[in-house]
Parts: C-alpha cells; sequence; structure tokens
C-alpha cells in the first residue's frame, strides 16, 4: 500500500509566505497542504477538520501570536509543530521560548527576496519530512518530566576540587546535539558545577539564533557560556558554543587552545557540523577528551564520536527514552562509538563522573 502523503497546515499572516510555503509543499512529492491560516485563531478554527501531520507556525501574528497558538494547538492537538522565525535578535527569543514550550522544530527565514524563499522551498520541506510521524505527547511528557526534575533538582556532585586550572585546561569536553537541542542544554548546564575543564558545543542552527542561545544558558548555571570567536582561549568552566552557519574547530597554539572558527561547505549536512568540532578536538586533546552526543536528527557527530574513541577519549550518547529525536545519537550506538548512554535528568551527575575519571586516568600516565 502507497504511503500517505504527509498533511500540512501552513499558518502566517503574510498572504505572500503562505503562499510561498503551500507552493513548496504542493511540489514535493508525498505532501500536501490541508489548510491555510492566517492567524492563530483561523488556525485553531480548522484545526480539527483540516487533521494535520504537521504544523508551520508563523511566530508574530496579529491576534493570537505564535506562542499562544502553540500551546493552544499544543493542548488540544499535539501535532508536530515548525516555527518559521525572522532572522533576529527577538525572533530567535522567540523560538527558543517556543521550542521549551514543546515546538518540535524552527526554520528561520531570512528578511530578503530570494533567501527567503530558498529557505522556504529547499529546507523547510526537509523539515517538514522529519518531523512528521514524531510522537508529540512522548516529546511533551518527556519536557513536563524535565522541568519536573529540574525543579526537584539535588546538587550534583563536585569535580575533583582540587584541580589547578593548568590542568582543566589541558581537558576537553565536546557536545553535539540538533533537534530538541536548546531545552536540553538548559537542563544540562543548570545541573553542571565547577570546576569543569573548558568545554565546546556544536548545536545546529543558523546565524542570529546561537547568540541569544548562549545568553540563555550562560544566565542558568555557574558556567560561564558564550557564543565562540576566532582566537577565544578555551578556559576552565567556560562554555564555547559554535556561531551559527560556522564551522568550529580547536587549535594549539603554545601551551594555550585556542578556537578557530572558519567557513566552508556544510560536512554531514550541517554547518557547524559536530564531526569538523569532535575531530578537531580529537586531534587536540587525544585521551584527555570526553565527547557527549545528545538528541537530534541525521548522523553528524557519528564519525566525530569516533575520532575521540580512536584517540583514546570517552563517549557518552543520551538515550532513546530522554531524546526528543534519537538520531544522531542512535547512529553513534548504532555503530559502536559510545561508550555509555545516560538519561537526561542523570546527565550532569555522569558528565562530572566521567570527568572525575579522565583526570584520575590522564594523571596516572
Amino acid at each position: 500500500m502507497a504511503a500517505q502523503d504527509i498533511r500540512v497546515l501552513v499558518v502566517d499572516d503574510s498572504a505572500v509566505v503562505r503562499s510561498i510555503i503551500a507552493d513548496s509543499i504542493a511540489g514535493t512529492p508525498g505532501m500536501k497542504v490541508v489548510g491555510k491560516a492566517g492567524d492563530g485563531r483561523q488556525a485553531l478554527e480548522i484545526l480539527d477538520s483540516a487533521r494535520p501531520d504537521v504544523i508551520t507556525l508563523d511566530i508574530q501574528m496579529p491576534n493570537m501570536d505564535g506562542l499562544a497558538t502553540l500551546d493552544a494547538i499544543l493542548a488540544r492537538r499535539p501535532t508536530p509543530v515548525i516555527m518559521v522565525s525572522s532572522l533576529t535578535k527577538l525572533g530567535a527569543q522567540i523560538t527558543l521560548d517556543a521550542l521549551d514550550r514543546g515546538a518540535l522544530d524552527y526554520l528561520a527565514k531570512p528578511d530578503y527576496g530570494p533567501q527567503t524563499k530558498a529557505a522556504l522551498k529547499e529546507e523547510l520541506p526537509r523539515k517538514i519530512r522529519s518531523a512528521a510521524g514524531t510522537d508529540v505527547r512522548r516529546v511533551l511528557r518527556i519536557r513536563r518530566e524535565r522541568n519536573r526534575h529540574r525543579a526537584e533538582q539535588k546538587p550534583v556532585p563536585q569535580a575533583v576540587s582540587t584541580a589547578e586550572p593548568a590542568e582543566l585546561a589541558g581537558k576537553c569536553i565536546a557536545i553535539g546535539i540538533s533537534t530538541g537541542g536548546p531545552p536540553a542544554l538548559a537542563s544540562l548546564f543548570e545541573g553542571l558545577r565547577p570546576p569543569m575543564p573548558p568545554i565546546v558545543v556544536v548545536q545546529h542552527m543558523p546565524p542570529s539564533f546561537t547568540k541569544p542561545l548562549a545568553w540563555r544558558l550562560d544566565s542558568l548555571g555557574e558556567l560561564s557560556v558564550k557564543e565562540a570567536a576566532h582566537g577565544d582561549l578555551l578556559k576552565p568552566n567556560h562554555v564555547l558554543i559554535a556561531p551559527g552557519g560556522m564551522h568550529l574547530q580547536v587549535r594549539r597554539v603554545g601551551g594555550s587552545v585556542k578556537a578557530v572558527i572558519r567557513d566552508g561547505p556544510p560536512v554531514s549536512g550541517h554547518k557547524p557540523s559536530v564531526d569538523v568540532m569532535m575531530s578537531s578536538v580529537a586531534e587536540t586533546f587525544g585521551n584527555k577528551c570526553l565527547g557527549v552526543i545528545m538528541t537530534g536528527m541525521g548522523r553528524d557527530g557519528a564519525a566525530g564520536c569516533g575520532a575521540i574513541r580512536e584517540k583514546g577519549g570517552y563517549v557518552l550518547g543520551q538515550d532513546e527514552a530522554t531524546s526528543d529525536v534519537y538520531g544522531m545519537n542512535k547512529v553513534a550506538y548504532v555503530e559502536g562509538n559510545i561508550d555509555r548512554q545516560f538519561a537526561l535528568n542523570e546527565a550532569p551527575t555522569v558528565i562530572t563522573r566521567q570527568v572525575r575519571s579522565l583526570w584520575r586516568a590522564t594523571a596516572a600516565v
């Protein structure tokens, strides 16, 4: 029996954008538009009759904005929602709120001509196809459980408090994450406590989004978090997040290690790429590296995890039960590039203990 078309409801206050999205979906095999709405109230009026498999939802709309509409949709008919956001600071901040509330993914649309059309016609169908079939009730259960745990969170065991800064600087934690990442990273960095070695993160995001993400994460815990800039030093208790649209690598310069930000084609389908970052960290830190691969679609990071293990490092992978999307971490696990899996609510404790083990092991060499 032939697979049924993916049913898409398009919600946007711009008639032009609605038309571009609808034309893109209509021109994609296996998809069809089952409804269009100019604001949240109209979307809710046709939600039950349209029975969409995926909803594309504008963030800034009259009458009922994207966040209020998202809450109403998820309460009434849990459906994969892809937020369509402008590439602005405000758009990024609202998108992060939407992801916290249960949106599955987002698309950042440039505010000018051909690039807007390219994003809506090329990238959006791929995201729709990936989102279709996702058990949104399960994702919402994970988010609720995560929020409950965060409210009840107990202090995380401290790492080796006697570790010297020079000793910490000689080690590194490399984290790769994608779909479902911002809420998961919030949970992680709320729980991690100093002292920690330098941490580098690749979260698949476009330009203009990674800086607000870094600001948000920086406000949540005791580690310092910033968007990486070329030449930044990797320092204990500091987290560098790869800037959207650029690759992040690390390079040893004398007695220090610095961030290298470079352009280039996507690797493993992404820029920034987890594989690029992890391979660089493995080459620079060898067996003093801890890799962490988390929720996300695709397979970016699987090869990077393999590179870390080949150099004698250790790799942790988020488990299926607590992942919004068990994709990147599943591929790494199936391919034998993960040493141990962990539940998200245990991540701060598991990482802290593994860092402690890493210090002991390398001190003995």
